[in-house]
């Protein structure tokens, strides 16, 4: 496993991390989640990313009983604050960020976590005040650096420029081989201003693996077989898509690689990212997924990939669900 640095801190994370979205307590039961999590340790990684908000508590908890057997000081801990938890309890506020914020801790079983992210922007709430309450929680010590999930342009500027406000290190957006939007103009800011990409869905919920092939049954094993993991896959499940991904196979058993892999090592030839999250039901596809780490694409490889996903890529700028555009201010 290599390792990245985030951003303009201090902080090295793996270059493949475990996520918890729609698996770690909603669709993976806890035996398997402590399978993957000691699996991510045993191929090094060690960013574990998660959010209030999945299973809306329970993926925090049971990571919390989990990884209290670990050292503390051995691995990333990131989570996230913004999606409702209850009728009340939602957004950017500086009253939310400190209450959801203690919450998480009190889940997870830590003083601290490494990394906190606004899941999504809150233009209801002042950013001086979201800006302000973020610096609060790191000056007291319970988060060491902050980010953002799914951001514009625009929000993340209006974030920079609060005067004396602790400064982002990390962005989290859908980032693949057919979701390309980041490159337009995320990546390029961010790059500039010292802050790395973690990158979420980076083999498009499975579908750059290979396993689901255009008019046929979904494996019955399957993210897109779930009620609870399979709600959010639609745009990668047309036919047009799927086709697109089967073109791809070729490809990576002449480059001597798998699907996921192959798929990985494109979001990382991106030095702006520091390092992709994956999601994994069974230990196994943790250590499948981590293989990815170091593996570079010739010039050959990238370009056969761009032939074979052809209109089916999204290159420009888009707005993720659930984002509101726009700044509000004082």
């Amino acid at each position: 496993m290599l390792y990245r640095k985030l951003g303009d801190s201090d902080i090295e994370v793996s270059e493949i991390s475990l996520g918890s979205w729609l698996t770690f307590g909603e669709g993976v039961e806890r035996d398997q989640t402590e399978a993957c999590t000691r699996a991510a340790f045993d191929a090094g990684i060690n960013l574990f990313d998660t959010s209030n908000a999945y299973g809306r508590g329970t993926a925090e908890q049971v990571w919390g009983e989990i990884l209290s057997d670990f050292d503390r000081e051995s691995f990333v801990l990131a989570t996230k604050v913004f999606f409702p938890m209850s009728e009340e309890d939602r957004g950017l506020s500086r009253a939310q960020i400190h209450k959801q914020l203690d919450a998480s801790l009190a889940r997870l079983r830590t003083d601290y976590v490494d990394l906190y992210q606004c899941h999504r922007p809150d233009p209801e709430t002042p950013i001086e005040e979201t800006m302000e309450a973020l610096t609060e929680v790191c000056d007291a010590g319970k988060v060491r650096e902050i980010g953002f999930s799914e951001w514009t342009i625009e929000q993340i500027q209006a974030g920079l420029d609060v005067p004396g406000a602790r400064k982002f290190v990390s962005s989290q957006p859908q980032y693949n081989m057919i979701w390309r939007a980041p490159e337009a103009e995320l990546i390029p800011f961010c790059a500039e201003r010292g802050i790395s990409q973690i990158v979420w869905s980076p083999l498009a919920q499975g579908v750059l693996t290979g396993k689901y092939r255009p008019g046929e049954e979904h494996p019955p094993d399957s993210r897109a077989r779930s009620d609870a993991m399979g709600w959010a896959m639609d745009r990668y499940l047309t036919d047009e898509v799927l086709g697109a991904a089967q073109r791809l196979v070729p490809i990576a058993e002449g480059a001597g690689l798998t699907m996921a892999e192959m798929a990985l090592a494109w979001v990382l030839r991106e030095e702006n990212v520091a390092s992709a999250i994956i999601g994994a039901s069974r230990p196994e596809q943790v250590h499948a997924n981590a293989e990815a780490s170091g593996v570079e694409l010739s010039q050959d490889v990238l370009d056969a990939i761009d032939e074979a996903l052809g209109g089916v890529v999204v290159r420009g700028p888009a707005l993720a669900a659930f984002v509101q555009e726009g700044v509000k201010h004082r």
